[in-house]
């Protein structure tokens, strides 16, 4: 099949999208197709969708085909354009956690969140308007809810760490687990000889490293042979990075406590110590990009992973 670069055949029915947030390569939509019936993994933000809808038009499907709508979680780069496409796609249901649901049914206080991280402009700018889900278009999936496309079985599974409102999907068609964050962020970019680099994602507000550290250890047990991150695809080599990642966790850990208590030199140390934390181990993977292309792809993500290890300081300080 002739596939633009921006549609990604992994094979098995799986296909992944770039969702354009931000840069290329940094989120992605990923599709499970099966029988010509169509479940959207994440959708993106509202700025993402014409790209989806290019893509099915590409695999010979319209929107009536889309049976449903997964969310891993509810953070905007991967559900802001959930009740937009839901308006376009007559046959959907959106699938999403418990504790998301009621976010994505009246998303008021979601955004009230969003616009606090990046300001009211900035938000406006990356998210634009978000629209409410009907009630009754909505599924909710605890810890073991199962799901039929098309005779394809998906098996949500509860991942919190990253959020509490965090579920993975397990595919044993294709042996694959959609990992939303919880299962850390690996750019393209920063692959070396086919290996993956990954680290995890500690963003506000809901950080929690054992949780974290658990979620990772799940996925690992159902012996998955390939994970689909939405920052960035597809990537194999478990183990490997399910190691990389609770040593990354342990060390993000460190550093946030052994910053200053003063809230603004502590998120500047915070910030600078991920930030050469990561470069080094880059470096050490065998990454030759420029310093100066690094400090700028990484910029983004150290800033929110230094303001949500903030938080959980924060929280963890706070008499109970």
């Amino acid at each position: 099949m002739d596939l633009t670069d921006n549609l990604i055949d992994y094979g098995q029915g799986i296909y992944a999208i770039d969702a354009g947030y931000l840069r290329p390569g940094l989120a992605a939509v990923h599709l499970i197709v099966e029988d010509g019936r169509v479940a959207v993994v994440d959708t993106g933000t509202r700025h993402s969708l014409p790209a989806l809808l290019r893509a099915l038009q590409q695999l010979g499907l319209g929107v009536e085909a889309v049976d449903y709508v997964l969310l891993t979680h509810v953070h905007l780069d991967h559900a802001g354009g959930a009740g937009t496409l839901m308006g376009l796609c007559p046959n959907a249901r959106l699938v999403v956690h418990p504790r998301g649901a009621p976010h994505m049914i009246d998303p008021a206080r979601l955004v009230a969140g969003s616009i606090a991280v990046y300001g009211e402009a900035r938000f406006r700018e990356l998210y634009g308007e978000i629209v409410p889900v009907a009630a009754e278009r909505v599924v909710q999936a605890p810890d073991g809810f199962e799901l039929d496309l098309a005779g394809r079985q998906l098996v949500f599974l509860d991942t919190p760490g990253h959020a509490r409102h965090h579920l993975c999907i397990h595919d044993a068609a294709s042996a694959g687990v959609f990992t939303g964050d919880a299962f850390g962020l690996s750019y393209r970019a920063f692959d070396v000889d086919g290996r993956p680099f990954i680290f995890p994602t500690t963003t506000p507000v809901q950080f929690e490293p054992e949780a974290a550290h658990a979620s990772i250890d799940r996925i690992l047990s159902l012996q998955p042979r390939a994970a689909y991150l939405t920052h960035f695809g597809r990537v194999d080599d478990l183990p490997r990075l399910a190691a990389d990642l609770h040593g990354f966790l342990d060390e993000f850990v460190s550093i946030a406590e052994a910053a200053p208590k003063d809230s603004t030199q502590r998120h500047a140390e915070i910030s600078a110590g991920l930030q050469s934390l990561l470069i080094e181990r880059l470096r050490r993977h065998g990454c030759r990009l420029e310093q100066a292309d690094l400090r700028q792809m990484l910029a983004h993500d150290v800033e929110l992973n230094a303001q949500g290890l903030g938080v959980w300081l924060d929280r963890r300080q706070r008499p109970t």
